[in-house]
């Protein structure tokens, strides 16, 4: 039986559509997430094994994550989780960075750990997920940039500590259309103008993440390791306005 891929915030919009490109490729997917019913009408359809449970809760997540390897493995894990804090940092508390890094950092590190064994004895592969603001610098993104910052410098050095057994890469997207972001794009106009400032002038999708982590979790991927790729319409390099 093959090695399944763990997908990590499945119901989610990039999850979600991850879970699709994988199970249209004929993988065998085991789907975490924190909403039953979701989760269970989902993994119903894509023909998934799943299990509840949130990311900040360690017990739980780790039972998750094992329940995945059934004696072949671990092919791959995508830990498709993530917040949206915006605010200045005189308006921030402690609790908005532990919380941005349980939810990211930590959740991200437990998810691993559990899962070791299985994706060593498989030489799978993880995908992790940070964003633009980290290499950019934005205004009222330190409580993001901060826990995603970690989460990109876990990449890194996982990726050194379990070579050459496990690949391990990050994508560090800019702003897309999910349910996470819906409360920023609520307003076209802001939509329109948040859009405007990627030389690519529009805003990302799902499915453009979902490609790319498609991408990294497979054999295609064989020679990358230890990268931050952007998937971020080239605003985090490009300038085409002087």
């Amino acid at each position: 039986m093959a090695s399944p891929y763990i997908i990590i915030g499945a119901t989610g919009g990039t999850g979600r559509a991850l879970a699709r490109r994988l199970a249209n490729r004929g993988h065998r997917l085991h789907l975490i997430g924190r909403d039953s019913t979701r989760l269970a009408d989902l993994s119903q359809t894509l023909d998934a094994t799943h299990a509840v449970a949130d990311v900040t809760e360690e017990d739980a997540l780790t039972d998750a994550v094992l329940r995945a390897d059934q004696g072949d493995g671990i092919a791959g894990i995508a830990y498709c989780v993530g917040s949206i804090v915006i605010k200045p940092l005189k308006a921030t508390r402690s609790a908005d960075f532990l919380s941005a890094f349980n939810l990211n950092l930590l959740g991200a590190a437990t998810a691993l750990r559990a899962a070791e064994k299985g994706l060593k004895a498989a030489k799978g592969a993880v995908v992790l997920f940070s964003t633009v603001a980290v290499e950019q610098g934005f205004t009222n993104h330190t409580v993001i940039a901060a826990a995603k910052g970690a989460v990109a410098g876990l990449g890194r050095a996982l990726a050194a500590e379990w070579a050459p057994h496990v690949r391990v890469n990050v994508i560090a997207p800019s702003l897309t259309r999910t349910p996470l972001a819906a409360p920023l794009l609520a307003s076209e106009q802001m939509a329109q103008g948040i859009a405007a400032m990627h030389p690519l002038p529009r805003l990302g999708e799902a499915d453009d993440l979902a490609a790319m982590a498609e991408f990294l979790l497979s054999p295609d991927a064989g020679w990358i390791t230890g990268q931050v790729l952007a998937v971020d319409g080239g605003r985090s390099t490009l300038r085409t306005k002087g």
